[in-house]
């Protein structure tokens, strides 16, 4: 973006600048944003005001004795290269002030460096208009205070240096670091997109320990429907699934993170478009279980981190470089689902496994990747089949997917699909293009870049399930369907599958690099923003979760 190409920057933006530089970059560059109480009440507090009412006469009209109030009145400047919303203007004996809501109250010796700034554009923005501006005043609602701010030169001087530096950062292509270990870092609504703590230490700044900033586990959850002929609808605030036979069920829109529906299920606009408002993907797939299609808002965010996706992804040496991660991850992990399952601890397949690990790291190119790959993945294969208590078919020539030929292929498979899916939900939250992979190389609607992030979470997710619920019993003959040389799960053998995927995705594993505990599901959502980070040029390289 060049200096021309730069809009005119909000107030707020100044006001989000100045107390952290990353969140401005993160909130105006890449259009991130997410809801937290702090932002919606503070939204209650300006819906009051923010709505156009009174007038402002020109300045050339405005008498000694005339008194206004003009609520929300837009103001900007091509000179200053500044545009706010006012929340109030009062104009009395000539002079007007402009009046700006604050949720708050004021911090312990007065108002806040960011609430001032912004305060000030307004004043100079109205200035630029030809009006009288020598102050401005700061309405705190929680505590009810009017604290009235000069507009005097140090104020005036700190503002638009603010401003010069907020340019200047906007017109880089890599995010201003993250705040070190700073308390205003909690609060913050972004702080689950930016990962602070994470950021820096991967970036080799000195810091204690890595905090856990955002909460262990969604509050929401995924909801699944596979009932042929269910109709997913909207009432109220909550969402209604009708299905022929079955009882009427319901859950507030609220505490649905992911709506998944399978073939013949119908979703009426009015749900859509609640599920779409909130950023709550529609993820449909195939009876069978592939995903064929996401219902999304517009992909109005992040435009410039995708452009330099694509550039990654044309670029052999980058691409490459990324992609190495991906498979030393599945290769570890495909190592440590065998020394913790395998009845006779094999030595000889650990040690290959970390011989193949070390090879992957030091590819040359995306085939010799490929190649170490699949040998890694063979003899991973051999002996998955001797972790099976009761194979069911499945033998040591490995896995067997168009068409899986037995009921251990047949769950592999769509284990598999319900992890892509969860990887296509990440990118997407990310603002990547789970399309255009780095790894996997591109093909007409395969979710190449998704597939890329999740093959380091198949051993350890995927068929960790698939073991659990052989090895358990969970599952039996009569959950599938053999068609020929083709098996399939049945509707009843797909809901035991769901269920045992989704509590493997709610357990909480230790990070191994941060050290905090999230579920699996928030790893996934925290590597797939590393992966953005990288892309952006904001770390340097691409980090697995490997668990020992």
């Amino acid at each position: 973006m060049s200096e021309r190409e730069l809009p005119l920057v909000p107030a707020r933006m100044v006001n989000e600048y100045a107390y952290c530089p990353r969140l401005f970059y993160l909130e105006w560059i890449h259009g991130e944003w997410a809801e937290n109480a702090d932002t919606l009440e503070g939204a209650q507090v300006h819906a009051r005001v923010e709505a156009e009412s009174g007038r402002l006469p020109p300045p050339e009209l405005l008498a000694p004795g005339d008194r206004f109030v003009a609520r929300g009145l837009p103001l900007a400047s091509e000179r200053l290269g500044l545009v706010a919303r006012v929340d109030i203007v009062e104009a009395e004996g000539g002079r007007v002030r402009p009046v700006d809501y604050k949720k708050g109250r004021p911090g312990p010796r007065g108002p806040w460096e960011p609430e001032l700034v912004q305060l000030c554009v307004q004043g100079l923005l109205l200035r630029e208009h030809g009006y009288r501006a020598d102050e401005g005043i700061l309405y705190y609602a929680a505590s009810r205070q009017r604290i009235v701010v000069p507009f005097d030169d140090a104020l005036i001087s700190r503002t638009m240096d603010l401003v010069a530096e907020l340019r200047e950062a906007a017109l880089r292509s890599v995010p201003p670091p993250p705040l070190r270990e700073s308390p205003k870092c909690p609060s913050c609504v972004l702080v689950g997109i930016c990962l602070p703590d994470e950021i820096a230490l991967l970036r080799g700044a000195p810091i204690g320990e890595v905090r856990r900033l955002v909460p262990a586990r969604d509050d929401a959850a995924p909801v699944y429907v596979q009932e042929q002929g269910a109709v997913v609808g909207r009432a109220g605030e909550r969402l209604v699934v009708r299905a022929p036979g079955r009882e009427e069920a319901t859950i507030r829109l609220l505490d649905v993170a992911q709506l998944s529906v399978y073939g013949n299920v119908q979703v009426t606009a009015q749900a859509l478009r609640s599920l779409v408002e909130r950023d709550v993907p529609i993820l449909h797939h195939t009876y069978g279980g592939w995903l064929i299609a996401v219902t999304t808002a517009p992909m109005r965010r992040n435009i410039l981190l995708r452009a330099e996706q694509y550039r990654a992804a044309d670029d052999p040496e980058r691409s490459l470089a990324t992609s190495r991660g991906f498979v030393v991850g599945k290769i570890r992990n495909q190592r440590t689902l065998v020394r913790r399952n395998h009845p006779a601890k094999p030595v000889g397949l650990l040690r290959e496994l970390a011989r193949l690990a070390r090879l992957a790291q030091e590819a040359p190119d995306p085939d010799r990747l490929l190649g170490i790959e699949g040998l890694a993945s063979r003899a991973y294969f051999a002996a998955y089949a001797e972790m099976l208590r009761e194979p069911m078919g499945f033998d040591r020539s490995g896995r067997l997917r168009r068409p899986p030929p037995d009921p251990v292929n047949a769950l592999l498979s769509f284990c598999y699909s319900l992890l892509v899916k969860e990887g296509v939900r990440a990118l997407l939250a990310a603002g990547l293009d789970p399309y255009r992979g780095l790894y996997h190389r591109l093909r007409v609607a395969r979710p190449s870049l998704a597939l890329d992030i999740v093959e380091e979470f198949r051993p350890l997710i995927a068929d960790s399930v698939v073991l659990q619920l052989v090895n358990n019993r969970a599952i039996g003959s009569s959950d599938f369907i053999q068609r020929g040389p083709s098996c399939s799960l049945t509707s009843n053998g797909r809901r035991r599958v769901i269920r045992a995927f989704e509590a493997r995705m709610d357990d909480l594993v230790r990070h191994p690099l941060f050290g905090y505990q999230v579920s699996y599901r928030r790893v996934i959502e925290i590597q797939a923003r590393l992966l953005a980070r990288v892309i952006s040029g904001d770390l340097y390289e691409y980090r697995p979760f490997v668990t020992r």
